[in-house]
This record gives C-alpha cells, structure tokens and sequence, in this order.
C-alpha cells in the first residue's frame, strides 16, 4: 500500500506588526481607565479595605503569636483601628464644639484687625496720592457704602413650620428630621462599614487570597510571582509604617508648639497635623493654615500668629527633606517625579480619597512592572531606579563627549567601590559595548575618535584617586547604590609585596611594564587604565601602541628596561592569529619577560581553551584589570625574592651486576 503523503506543515501565525501591539496596549489602557472611573464606587471601599489590612496586618499577627487565635486576632486588631478612629472622631468633635462657642470673640478679633489693616492701607494711600500732587485721598468715612444700598435688605419670613435655622420648608414629621440630619453622614457609615468588613475578610483569608493571586498572575512562574508579592507587601507595608510614625512625630511636635505659643485646643491642631499630612503636597498646608487663622483671632496683635507660623515653615521642611530621606530610604521605590503624576491621576479619577491613595497605588504598579515584563514600562516611568544602568550611562556619555558627566558619575561611584571595581565593572564593559558597535560599523570613526578622547580625559581625571576600597558608610545616597543595581563588587587587589619601596628599582622605572594596546580603536584606553592602576601599586607602566609593534617597527621598538609585557584587547573574534604573531615577535625581543594578555570578553574561547592559550604561549591571561594587577605584582614578587640554591645532586649507585637476561 503505498504511503500517504505528507501533510504539509501549517503556515506560521503571522506576527502582530509594533504598530499593532502598540494599538492594541493603548485601547487596554483606555479600557483599564474608564473601568477604574465607572467602577470607583466599589472600587474605592474594596482599595481601602486592602491597605487598611496591609497596616493592621503586622498588629493581627503580632496577637496571633500570644495564642489568641487567628479569628479573635483579627477582630481584636480591626476593633482597636476601630475604636481608634472613633477616639479621634470624639476629640475632634470636643475640641470643635468648645471652640465654636468662642466664636463671636474671635469674629470680633478678626473684625477689628481687618479695620486696622484697611485703615493702614487708605492711610499709606493718601499719603502716596498727596506726595504726587493728587487731590486728598479717601477717608474711612468715605469708602462706608451710602444710601439705599447700604441699609441691609429685610431677612425674609420664615415659612410657617418650619424648623429653627431653616430657611424654607417644612418639616412634616419627626422621620423626615432624621433623614435630613442622618443623610449628610450615611453615605461615609456606610463606607466604612464595609472597608472594616472587607478588611476583616482580607486579614482571615490572606494566604488564601495569595494562592488565588499567584493562580490568577501564573501558576507556571511560582518564584517570580511569589517575589513580587512579597516585595509589594513588605514595601507598602513599611511605607505605612513610616508614613504613621513620621506624622504622627509631626503631630506631637505641632501640637507641643502651638501648646507653648498659646493657641487654643493645640491638641485639637496636632491630631488635624498628623491626619491632613497623610494628604500630599497640600495636606502640611492645610493643617497649618486652620492654626493661624485661630492665633489670629485671638491675639490682637500678630505675635502668636508669627510664631505660628515659624513653628510650621520650620517643622515642615525638616520632616519632609530630612527625616523623610533617612527613615525612607529607597523604601517606596517611587521617583518624585511620579509622586506628583499620581496625585494628578488619582485625584481626577477618584477625587480627594484617589489623593490620599495616590503613592501606594502607584507603589503597587510599580512592583508590578518591576516583576512583570510585559508591564516594566511602569517600573521605568515610575520607579526610582535608574533608566540605564551605570555601564549604559558610561557608554552614553563617551558617546556624548563629555568627560565632565562621565567623572561626575565616576566620583559618585567610587564612594562605594575601588577605582580598579569601577575600570572592570563600568568602564571596560562600556568600552565593550563601544569596540562592539566600532566593529559592526554602527559607530562613524570620528565618534569613535571622541570616544577615544573621553576616555583620556576621565583617565587623567581620575589620577588622584587610590585603588582602595572606600570605607563603610551609613549614609543612604539619593540614587540606588551599584549593588541595587545589579553591578557586582570586586574587592581592590592587594599588593604581594609589603611596601612598594621593597620592590626591585628595575620593577619601578616608567619602562619597566609596557601595556601594548591590540589593534582595536579603543584597546589603548583599556592600556591606559592598567598602566594607571600598575602606577597606583606602585609599579612603573606606560602605555605603548599597537602601531609601535607592528612588522614594520618592531624592530626599531625600545625595549630597554622592560621587565614584563601586558597585552590589551577589548575585542578579539574568531581564530586570534595577529595576536600569536605578535606574542612571537615581542618573545624575540624580549626573551625573558613574563608576557600578559587581557581580553576583557572572558566568553572568549582563549580564556577557556587550554590547548589555545599554550598555542599562544602567553605566561598569564586575565579577564579583568583587577587580575591583571595582582600578576603583575605576583611578578614583581617573584622576581624580588631572592633565587634558592639549587639542591645537592647525590651520585648515582653503582649497579649490582650485570642485568639479567630475559
């Protein structure tokens, strides 16, 4: 039976053109949007109830470990929050009604200043119109209203029946009273209630509603989903720790102060001090504008309303640019940058609550697209972490030609890595990604030219600086350390030999290393930095170009003084025949000394390959300026210590007899 043919493979799905996948996640952004705006009034209970159990979380585990039971630690944590908020609501009411029954005297205060202030503004009027050559000015008498419209318009009569304070309608029955006074207050009961219930639901079934999370985002990926729950719990987490303790820091420290310049109720104002501050940007100005308007009507004068005013203009900016920094730290995650766009966002989708909502909202996206690839533009737009990583901001500064920003950004890591961790790290992969791009033609020469000058210049800069590791600080930078980063910290090497002075004279001559450049355009910089760090351990080095060895001049090249060679190569593909040759030619010349070879691509197969490296016949090979350096001073060391005498020959014994014949 002949065999069936086969069936022809089906076509390959077409692939969505960027156009279209850039369409298409702009059309869900716009669905997510208008969801989030029609939705909000079951969203925004639901999003208070989950961080409201982020804050109570710590407390109901805290219960549940004194064998209360994971039930009765929830409720007791939920009843505390409860009742801590009713305290609040009950002070705030207190101290509210004991003010509004001086209210008459602080109107009159108020009264009079305003009179005194206008009448010092008309008077300093007159006085300016007079000097000009004006007719007089305006009196106070003057600017009183005259005639009919000055006489105030009847109130009109009240509608029989109705209630005291109203100024129509009736009140028909005692139910429509208590409509009329419950109303303006059920709506945010009933908020409330159910942020507390839902709260209550969250903190008893977290693990399950985990699980569920990590069913729901990808089962298939249990590391990375699980990672990014717990970063985003334990960031918001911490960020409602420290919101709560800082405001309420400031709350007592505005409280103390308004106490001890005079202000009525100064409990009353650092309880508003400590709530209006969880409100961005506007929230410290609205706790401190309710004071001074108070201190205003009850001094006559303007005494306590300047001191007011100094205590907040002084409280203020220390919390938010000293204390803030230190007890945050990279903690949120946010750039300042967002914290303003979300504000923006939330509080025209939500309104005041989306205000309040805003930091750790967008906290949660920024977890999000810190974990999540498909969503990481939101971890680049709003997160704290740099857009490029320092290798990438080398490059794009060299590639700029500006040795200014480059050294900016050099001295800024160096306060926390040594100069030879900062060349191996940063600097020669940039220069790794710049030989790449040289040799895929990407790059024109005279770019590369400036890139080449860059470096030279940064070089140079960085002269002064030893190759030592920084010591240890506490201080916590405005910018993710490189560890943050991802970038990782090679130790500074150690010199072999316990004083520089102890090397031999011939080691410490400028001749006695020669760092040859390889035939790339940038190898010569990769030179020019281990000739630094060799100058640094006190060794002597200076750079050689790759044009000095070459066929044609190796033999006119001066090699007096020379004690070892270091070869540099940024970039070296395929079968590395030039650099054979070239290790021949400097072995003729310099028969005796030790030879080094650094290819910084340590994916090279020279690196890995034994049977290559002896085909080279190079005495050392090194991946990073870092090992470089310590066998050079290997060498040194060896070459200082003083040679052994070699052992005594013993004779050799006689034979027995004559050997047996097999």
């Amino acid at each position: 039976m002949p065999a069936s043919p086969a069936e022809p493979p089906p076509p390959p799905a077409p692939a969505n053109p960027p156009a279209l996948r850039a369409l298409l996640g702009l059309a869900t952004g716009v669905v997510i949007v208008t969801a989030l705006y029609i939705a909000r009034e079951i969203l925004i209970p639901i999003t208070l109830a989950v961080l409201l159990s982020f804050v109570l979380a710590p407390l109901a585990d805290l219960l549940r470990r004194l064998w209360l039971g994971r039930v009765v630690s929830v409720l007791v944590a939920v009843l505390l929050a409860l009742g801590a908020i009713l305290l609040i609501g009950g002070l705030i009411g207190t101290q509210v009604a004991q003010l509004a029954g001086e209210a008459p005297r602080y109107a009159a205060t108020i009264e009079r200043k305003v009179e005194t202030v206008r009448d010092e503004a008309l008077g300093r009027i007159s006085v300016i119109t007079r000097s000009l050559g004006m007719p007089g000015g305006l009196t106070h008498e003057e600017t009183a209203p005259t005639g009919p419209e000055a006489a105030p318009a009847p109130a009109a009569p009240a509608a029989p029946g109705a209630a005291p304070g109203e100024a129509g309608g009736t009140i028909r029955s005692p139910l429509e009273l208590a409509q009329r006074i419950l109303s303006p207050v059920l709506g945010p009961l009933e908020t409330t209630g159910i942020v507390f219930i839902v709260a209550i639901f969250v903190l008893l079934q977290r693990e399950d509603l985990r699980d569920r999370m990590i069913r729901l985002a990808g089962a298939t990926d249990l590391h990375r989903t699980t990672t990014a729950l717990d970063d985003a719990a334990r960031r918001l987490s911490r960020y409602f720790l420290a919101q709560l303790g800082l405001n309420l820091v400031f709350g007592i420290v505005i409280g103390v102060g308004l106490f001890l310049i005079g202000v009525p109720s100064p409990l009353l104002w650092g309880v508003l001090a400590t709530l209006l501050r969880f409100v961005p940007y506007i929230g410290a100005i609205l706790a401190g504008a309710l004071p001074l308007a108070l201190a205003a009507a009850v001094d006559p004068g303007w005494t306590m309303v300047i001191w007011t005013a100094a205590l907040f203009l002084v409280t203020e900016p220390i919390m938010g640019q000293v204390v803030e920094p230190l007890v945050y730290g990279h903690s949120t995650g946010l750039s300042p940058v967002s914290v303003v766009i979300s504000a923006i966002f939330w509080s025209w989708l939500w309104g005041p609550i989306g205000l309040i909502l805003s930091t750790p909202l967008t906290l949660c996206l920024v977890v999000l697209g810190r974990h999540v690839q498909q969503v990481e533009f939101l971890d680049v737009l709003l997160g704290d972490r740099p857009a490029l990583t320092p290798v990438e901001s080398f490059y794009q500064r060299m590639l700029a030609g500006d040795p200014d920003e480059a050294l900016d950004q050099a001295e800024l890591l160096l306060k926390e890595r040594s100069l030879s961790s900062y060349y191996d790290e940063v600097a020669l992969k940039g220069l790794q990604l710049a030989a790449s791009d040289a040799s895929r033609g990407v790059v024109p020469p005279e770019q590369i030219e400036r890139v080449r000058d860059a470096i030279r210049g940064l070089v140079a800069d960085l002269a002064d600086h030893a190759d030592a590791d920084p010591a240890p600080h506490g201080e916590k930078g405005a910018l993710p350390s490189l560890a943050e980063q991802g970038v990782p910290k090679t130790p500074a090497p150690k010199a072999q030999a316990p004083d520089p002075a102890a090397l031999p004279p011939a080691w410490r001559r400028d001749s006695a290393i020669l760092c040859i450049a390889g035939r790339g355009p940038l190898d010569e910089a990769a030179s020019a930095m281990l000739a630094q760090l060799l100058q640094k351990h006190g060794l002597g080095a200076h750079v050689v170009p790759h044009e000095a060895v070459s066929r044609g001049r190796i033999d006119s090249f001066d090699t007096a003084g020379a004690a070892m060679v270091c070869i540099s190569y940024l970039e070296i593909s395929g079968s590395p025949a030039h650099l054979r040759y070239l290790l021949r030619r400097l072995r003729q010349r310099l028969p005796g000394a030790p030879i080094l070879v650094g290819l910084w691509p340590a994916e090279e197969a020279v690196l890995t390959d034994q049977k290559v490296q002896h085909f080279l016949g190079a005495d050392y090979y090194t991946t990073s300026l870092r090992e470089a350096v310590t066998a050079c001073l290997d060498a040194a060391h060896k070459a200082s210590a003083p040679a052994a005498e070699p052992a005594p020959r013993l004779p050799e014994p006689a034979p027995a007899g004559p050997a047996p014949i097999a």
